[in-house]
């Protein structure tokens, strides 16, 4: 991939390609994170002169809807950089032109969100076209999307002079792969949530990659089944039965140690009256279930994760939005967090666990990636960045 100070983008219009999928909520941004992950490269092509084109998706809408619309995002960049910023009210028609046009060099255009176009999710040429018709350079810093290949992430590649790397997707890519190429060891992997199918191909990966693999959250329980003990009410996925046991089996010859609970955190319901009870040991009793990790297993995963030289966190020991069953993933965090070495969490839920705790800025890297960091560290092909790297070949 060709990086952002390869190309001369002075008086020049950039389209950027930004991942401000946020949440909403009465049409207010609740969490801007994913705005000021962006900043760095709006704030670099501004400072340089450029005319800068901003164009993200907002949720999932069936075709225009204002309750997906970017306009209050428009609002937040133009507080976020104290600068204003033109709302187009249109993707890539008259408002977005006009909008372009009057674009001087340091000034931003945000355009309407992406899905409102139907052609956007299919990779439409026609609508890449228009996209690319926009701009003379193209940036991807949507590192959250670049697992899809849709017409702002791959087809728009085609339609301009110069596609680059943003900022952000360059960092991502560049600290995942040192993940997966050469780690500081030893290297511990520490996955949670709620489903193994999700996650299986992480697991595998790790199996092979990593020196110990700690599996906390309601995915531990398929696992837990496997192994013939009791699960009470938890949270089974049964559609992951057979992927732990595979799992299991190839941990026995695998260079990782796969790592399951020895303790858990009970509740009979999830809700904010529901009483903790600490079990020692993992086989769960009628009428309980599982909702968190317990203080020993809590124990072994920070010490193996203070001894770590790499550690890669996705997803969070139990229901932590609970306080009585926070406990877990408190733990995990507070190692994350003081662990001397590499340290990197993915995944919406570790961040938010991050930020519960106040632990956010103690990471070496919070992943912005979701479904794109997870297919990364599977190794495989992320669309968006392939398509950097063709049109690197191209230029």
């Amino acid at each position: 991939m060709k990086s952002l100070d390869e190309v001369e983008v002075k008086g020049r219009r950039v389209l950027v390609r930004v991942d401000f999928n946020v949440p909403l909520k009465d049409g207010r941004i609740t969490d801007d994170t994913r705005i000021r992950a962006a900043l760095p490269t709006i704030e670099n092509l501004r400072s340089r002169g450029a005319k800068v084109i901003l164009a993200s998706h907002l949720g999932r809408p069936k075709g225009p809807d204002p309750a997906f619309s970017l306009a209050p995002v428009a609002e937040r960049v133009a507080e976020l950089t104290g600068s204003p910023v033109d709302f187009a009210h249109d993707v890539v028609g008259p408002s977005a032109h006009a909008a372009v046009e009057r674009l001087e060099p340091g000034g931003i255009v945000l355009l309407e969100n992406l899905r409102f176009e139907p052609g956007e999710t299919k990779n439409d040429d026609e609508l890449a076209a228009a996209l690319g018709s926009l701009a003379d350079v193209y940036v991807n810093d949507a590192f959250g999307s670049a697992h899809r290949a849709h017409a702002s992430t791959e087809g728009v590649t085609h339609h301009v002079g110069e596609s680059v790397a943003g900022l952000l997707l360059a960092r991502e890519v560049a600290t995942l792969q040192a993940i997966l190429a050469d780690p500081a060891r030893p290297l511990v992997a520490v996955l949670g949530g709620a489903k193994v199918t999700d996650k299986i191909a992480v697991i595998e990966r790790f199996l092979a990659l990593a020196d110990t693999v700690l599996i906390g959250g309601a995915m531990c329980f398929p696992f837990l089944s496997v192994q013939g003990h009791t699960i009470g009410t938890s949270m089974c996925e049964q559609e992951g039965i057979e992927p732990a046991a595979s799992a299991l089996a190839k941990a026995a010859g695998s260079r990782a140690e796969l790592v399951l609970p020895v303790d858990l955190g009970l509740g009979e319901s999830v809700d904010e009256g529901a009483q903790r009870v600490d079990l020692d040991g993992v086989d769960v009793p009628d009428r309980w279930m599982g909702l968190d990790i317990g203080p020993r297993t809590a124990a072994i995963y920070a010490e193996a994760i203070s001894a770590a030289g790499t550690v890669f966190w996705n997803g969070p020991m139990g229901v932590f939005e609970l306080d009585a069953f926070a406990a877990g993933t408190r733990a995990v965090a507070e190692a994350v967090a003081a662990a001397p070495g590499t340290t990197v969490a993915g995944g919406g839920d570790s961040v938010a666990a991050l930020k519960r705790f106040s632990l956010d800025g103690a990471v070496t890297h919070v992943s912005t990636g979701g479904g794109a960091t997870l297919e990364l560290i599977e190794g495989r092909t992320l669309p968006g960045v392939e398509a950097l790297e063709l049109a690197a070949g191209r230029q």
